[in-house]
């Protein structure tokens, strides 16, 4: 059995959303047959009721295709309701549940696979504070409970099911931005790799990127916004998952023919994922 699954990442709905990059995934992604489709986070700019529900609606069409799989992302987080208070913090994600749904990190679990989102997206929290002014409320933290409760659902999956991991923040250090999404990062990722996801799919660094790390894929996700890291073409992924390997196809914005074009591939040999103590 082959899995194919859709990455999507930073939409922005709001000023920076492109329309058109917008309308021609909406256009393509049938096309691409998915088993699911992947929001790895920031579906909106500023957390607004209007980009909510644009965004609800993009979801709505894209479920034509495929399930369709979401997580928030910091810019979905209203963390000025409750910066630094340890107790309360359901007013942060209010309006993301308003219209996605109670579960922030649901864990999906299809013929051939098993996702399991974890939130890294907690707005101003000390557990993501740096002394950089610029990370307050962007840089991401991955606690470990939320990666044991992953962990715990890829040591429960089928030996025929793939392990992927969804979270926001960027895994590995950006190309250009040369920044690590996720605060203490090398603990996130010494986490991320016990945990035996076969895969990872993020984003937030608004440059693709596909690689690997202690034998798990690292696949991050593009931007479907003017924010392109660079000025470079819009990129988002699908991700094919064979008993044996994993393919990573990227399709590239044409901004003159206003289509996304299949443009590069990557294979790994697939890691048959299993969890350490």
């Amino acid at each position: 059995m082959t899995i194919s699954l859709v990455h999507l990442s930073d939409v922005h709905f709001g000023g920076v959303a492109d329309l058109a990059q917008i309308e021609a995934v909406e256009a393509l992604v049938p096309d691409l047959e998915p088993d699911a489709i992947v929001i790895s986070g920031d579906l909106t700019q500023r957390a607004r009721h209007g980009e909510f529900q644009r965004a609800r609606a993009f979801v709505r069409e894209l479920a034509r295709a495929g399930t369709v799989y979401v997580i928030p992302g910091n810019h979905d987080v209203q963390w000025w309701r409750r910066p630094f208070i340890p107790f309360g913090p359901s007013a942060k994600y209010r309006k993301y549940r308003q219209y996605f749904g109670p579960q922030l990190t649901p864990t999906l679990d299809l013929p051939g696979v098993v996702m399991c989102g974890v939130l890294t997206s907690h707005g101003v929290a000390w557990g993501s504070l740096t002394p950089r002014l610029r990370d307050i409320a962007v840089k991401g933290h991955l606690p470990r409970s939320e990666i044991d409760r992953a962990a715990t659902a890829f040591a429960a999956a089928r030996p025929d099911q793939a392990r992927v991991l969804v979270l926001h923040h960027n895994v590995l250090r950006g190309d250009l931005s040369r920044r690590m999404g996720l605060a203490r990062w090398r603990v996130a990722q010494r986490r991320i790799v016990d945990s035996g996801a076969d895969v990872v799919l993020c984003g937030h660094d608004h440059q693709e990127q596909v690689d690997t790390f202690g034998g798990t894929v690292i696949a991050c996700a593009g931007t479907l916004s003017t924010r392109s890291r660079g000025g470079r073409p819009a990129v988002f992924f699908r991700v094919l998952i064979e008993e044996e390997a994993i393919h990573v196809e990227q399709y590239r914005w044409d901004a003159a023919r206003r289509v996304f074009r299949h443009s590069d591939r990557h294979q790994f040999a697939r890691r048959r994922g299993t969890t350490h103590s």
